[in-house]
């Protein structure tokens, strides 16, 4: 039960409010004055406020901003007489969620009081989710201090407020399918299943029974009904992975079931309805697919409708000494193994390093060293062995900090889709500066403005 204080110095007004409310199911709490109020906030968690604007010896908008000091996320609603609409307005502008001008209406007073308590529960929802990807997974099973992923996490935590569907690009061994389970876990689906399914391990004579089941005597080895994925999905999360290599006959099924929300199970007569939010993902360029024919334009767009792209390991180099020591301590636990860390030599051959295969070739590397170690420390002729520091040479400060300004420009150049003006405003630059680093590079904007749709 919801718990709401109202404050007004008006004893007539606030026995109406708590008469309205508490016929709603709501728990009230009444105040005449401001230090009552600020006491009451100082002992309860209220998930809402309606503050008169004008209260005997202290200003409404300050209490508001009082009560904010002790519940920073608590909405709050201000009373006001219909003179003073624009001080109303005005306490919006510092933080109230909305008003309401006495007399006001019954009807109005609920809506507004629902629209509040929806986005009081919004916003708990919201710091629940990062807190559950930070803490749950910020720590354990995504480890990153990169701010690259951090805004991915943010996308994540967003993403799992709404049941749209999500699609993840991302290199391979980026950790698509990582991403896929933390968005599911911190959503509202959490209590239901995650299935999982990679388009290209499974041929494509089996596809189509595997994701809708089939009927017992749909064909010769059919002995009894088969659950398919989709349906082991209802009311959980139904992740398909590599979308890109499924068979354009099965994606046009695959379409009917996600704008539909139904499919037929093969042999059967009967459609059966699904309840499953859909997530895909990619290690492939999805619209140049698109546009070579190789998967459908419509397909896209439906699970287009959130995108989140993972970043390559060599975009966030500062996260590799976290992940290798993550990956060290994992697997010298598995192997019993005493082994303190890397010396700084291999450190230096694992940042140099540009990984092709992302994380998981990071894992794999790490797991073979500890693997074949004889003694309590990874040195740099234990990793990596066919590559050594030398060959690859450790750079000058000034080829490294160039190497560094490329990257970094060719990456902001790309976030903002070959807009100049914008990629200077998030850069702290001039234009015209801009404009001389990226010729300087040979990055030409133009190559990464986006195609309109």
């Amino acid at each position: 039960m919801e718990k709401i204080l109202v404050v007004d110095d008006d004893p007539s007004i606030l026995k109406v409010v708590r008469m309205r409310l508490e016929a709603q199911g709501y728990r009230v709490t009444t105040a005449f004055d401001a230090q009552k109020a600020i006491d009451l906030a100082a002992d309860n968690r209220f998930d809402a406020a309606l503050l008169d604007l004008k209260l005997n010896g202290k200003d409404g908008i300050q209490l508001m901003q009082d009560l904010h000091h002790i519940n920073p996320e608590m909405p709050v609603i201000i009373l006001t007489a219909y003179g003073t609409i624009q001080s109303a307005v005005a306490a919006m502008k510092k933080g109230a969620y909305s008003y309401l001008t006495k007399p006001f209406d019954h009807e109005n007073l609920l809506l507004q009081t629902r629209n509040c308590l929806e986005r009081s529960r919004l916003t708990k929802e919201v710091k629940n989710l990062k807190k559950i990807v930070k803490e749950r997974y910020g720590f354990e099973n995504i480890i990153t201090k990169s701010e690259t992923m951090q805004a991915v996490l943010d996308q994540v935590a967003q993403a799992a407020e709404s049941d749209a569907n999500v699609y993840i690009e991302g290199e391979s061994g980026t950790g698509k399918e990582l991403i896929a389970k933390t968005l599911h876990l911190a959503s509202a689906r959490k209590d239901g299943p995650f299935v999982a399914i990679n388009c290209a391990a499974i041929p494509e004579t089996l596809l189509e029974s595997e994701l809708f089941g089939y009927q017992k005597g749909a064909f010769t080895d059919a002995a009894r009904n088969k659950k398919g994925l989709f349906l082991q999905a209802h009311r959980g999360t139904f992740f398909l992975d590599e979308i890109s290599e499924m068979p354009l006959s099965m994606q046009a099924k695959v379409l009917r079931v996600l704008q539909e929300k139904e499919f037929y199970p093969v042999g059967a007569q009967k459609t059966v309805k699904v309840n499953t939010r859909f997530i895909a993902s990619s290690n492939k360029n999805l619209e140049a697919e698109v546009k070579k024919g190789a998967f459908r334009e419509d397909l896209f767009y439906r699970i287009h409708v959130i995108a989140i792209h993972l970043p390559p390991l060599r975009r966030r180099k500062e996260d590799i000494p976290l992940l290798a020591n993550y990956f060290l301590n994992k697997y010298a636990r598995e192997t019993q193994k005493d082994i303190a860390g890397f010396t700084p030599s291999a450190l230096q051959k694992l940042m140099l390093h540009d990984w092709p295969g992302n994380v998981r070739e990071l894992e794999n590397t790490v797991e073979c060293a500890v693997a074949l170690a004889t003694e309590n420390i990874i040195s740099e002729t234990s990793i990596l062995a066919d590559h050594n520091v030398a060959e690859s040479g450790l750079r000058s400060l000034k080829d490294a900090k160039e190497d560094f300004e490329k990257n970094y420009l060719t990456q902001l150049i790309e976030l903002t889709g070959g807009n100049v003006s914008q990629a200077a405003k998030l850069a702290g630059k001039y234009r015209a500066d801009l404009y001389q680093l990226l010729k300087k590079y040979g990055i030409k904007a133009a190559d990464y403005r986006r195609t309109p749709h």
